[in-house]
């Protein structure tokens, strides 16, 4: 840095990341808790030689830069106390200690950064629960001890989501939902191994469930319990997670909302049920341009794939073990937003960048990447910045919400005028018939693969299970067979399973009866 460089952070004020304090031949103590704090947050800069006025609002009166008397002091004191006891790691160089001359003035600056995931929390004094910091806005303040407990849990080199939940086991699984999930793991894993074993040791192979081996009990995992388990076994050992979708789109009147999913009964209250059906729902009125492929036509987009990422990046990184954790996404009319409980492990710039990726929910993680979702090596969030550049739409914007211990990603739509996008259909309609079809497609499209004809029926009952109000031709489309396969197929379907279509082209929808 230089005088300039120092001058311009001054003119801002103080900030996230930036503290001023004066200091003459020692180091001011409260310089350790503005050290624990940003390592434990996002990094930042102490200049020491700069006094602050602090009845003074405008930046640009609010400091005077005053120097120390004597550098060479500080510079020891510094680093002999930051080499003891006194705080829980050292995590800087030689060169993230400099000294600026400013006009014959000695100002030191220490440049903190993020601390690695691996050694959080920070901490002061040898005592992790009463002397950590963290940094919010202008101030230095303690952690919480459910702040200090999320940090710890964050440094396992495994995750968060492979532990052992005691007393749930396969009697906690929705046979559904994993049925589901199965079927599509075979069609998108033709002939692995997994596909011919049982349920419970398809969940062991996957990480959903696991056996101590010193201790001899065994269970699902947090990753098992929570991607396929009964929504009341969830809620019974996860009270305070949920999950929320909102879509503020087209309302009428005094509604708040047009449409809603969160827990009500009516559907299994699980991470894949719930991507299951969102998913549909934010990726209803993207564009689709019109593409072929040999005599397919194509219309998964990189703006869908975006958003199928940005979905999956806020499962995996999510903790759901927050108090009050809320695994939110909204869809308002020129922005749809992922919130997920829990901070970032990664500073901004490096996740901006990609090439390094670290899941809070790795087992989670590969359950998703397995049926095709997730991209690897950390190119999730780039995949995502270069979709939006594609389309010509503004950059999304990813936040750590310190105040909340929240995770906010807003990807910005621009709407085309005089085609202004219809809301997504609602899941549970208040009164009255049926909701209206989805329309588009659920999920990857699989009709450039041949399937057999049983295979051909498994798929058409997990489509219609995963999107009740898929259109027939969409069925066609995604299998990639014509008119006549599909009315022979559901003829089939309806002798052994009583699946028909109930209501009108509008309003209806697929019932399996048997």
């Amino acid at each position: 840095m230089n005088k300039n460089d120092i001058k311009k952070l001054l003119q801002k004020g103080e900030r996230l990341t930036l503290e001023a304090k004066l200091a003459k031949t020692d180091v001011p103590k409260s310089v350790w808790e503005s050290y624990s704090a940003f390592a434990n947050t996002m990094g930042g800069t102490i200049l020491l030689g700069v006094f602050e006025n602090m009845k003074e609002n405008d930046p640009a009166k609010r400091f005077r830069i005053e120097g120390v008397d004597d550098v060479e002091m500080i510079r020891k004191d510094f680093w002999n106390t930051i080499n003891s006891n006194k705080v829980s790691d050292n995590i800087l160089s030689d060169s993230d200690v400099e000294v600026v001359d400013i006009d014959g003035l000695q100002v030191v600056c220490i440049h903190v950064p993020m601390a690695d995931w691996r050694v959080k929390p920070v901490y002061l004094n040898e005592n992790v629960y009463k002397n950590t910091f963290k940094r919010n806005h202008e101030g230095d303040y303690h952690c919480t001890e459910q702040q200090v407990r999320a940090m710890i849990r964050d440094s396992y080199e495994g995750g968060n989501d492979g532990a052992l939940m005691e007393h749930y086991d396969m009697n906690d699984v929705d046979p559904d939902t994993l049925r589901r999930y199965r079927t599509l793991f075979q069609f998108r894993n033709e002939g692995h191994v997994w596909n011919e074993v049982d349920d419970k040791t398809f969940l062991k192979n996957l990480g959903g469930y696991i056996v101590d081996r010193e201790t001899g009990k065994e269970g699902l995992t947090m990753a098992g319990l929570m991607m396929f388990g009964k929504g009341l076994s969830i809620q019974e050992r996860f009270a305070n997670f949920r999950m929320d979708y909102i879509d503020f789109c087209n309302l009428i009147g005094e509604e708040r909302y047009s449409d809603r999913l969160t827990y009500d009964g009516r559907w299994e209250n699980n991470l894949y049920q719930f991507f299951s059906r969102v998913i549909p729902k934010v990726t209803f009125d993207l564009p689709r341009p019109f593409r072929m492929e040999g005599i397919q036509r194509v219309d998964d987009t990189p703006l869908h794939k975006a958003v199928r990422e940005a979905f999956t990046n806020s499962i995996i990184h999510a903790d759901m073990m927050l108090e009050a954790g809320v695994l939110r996404i909204e869809k308002h009319e020129d922005r749809l937003v992922f919130r997920n409980p829990g901070l970032l492990m990664l500073p901004l710039k490096e996740i901006y960048e990609g090439g390094v990726s670290k899941a809070r929910n790795p087992k989670m993680q590969n359950m998703l990447r397995m049926i095709g979702y997730g991209e690897n090596l950390g190119s999730g969030f780039p995949m995502i910045l270069s979709a939006w550049k594609q389309a010509g739409w503004a950059e999304p914007v990813l936040e750590n919400r310190l105040e909340v211990d929240e995770v906010s990603l807003v990807l910005p739509i621009k709407r085309i005028e005089g085609n202004a996008p219809k809301s997504a259909p609602k899941s549970a309609p208040k009164s009255g018939p049926k909701n209206r079809k989805i329309g588009p497609k659920i999920g990857p499209k699989i009709g450039s693969k041949k399937l057999s004809p049983q295979e051909r029926l498994d798929m058409i009952i997990a489509i219609i299970k995963n999107n009740p109000r898929i259109t027939r031709k969409d069925i066609e489309d995604m299998l990639g067979v014509g008119h006549t396969t599909i009315q022979n197929d559901l003829r089939i379907l309806k002798e052994q399973y009583g699946v028909h279509y109930e209501g009108s082209s509008k309003t209806g929808e697929w019932v399996i009866s048997k």
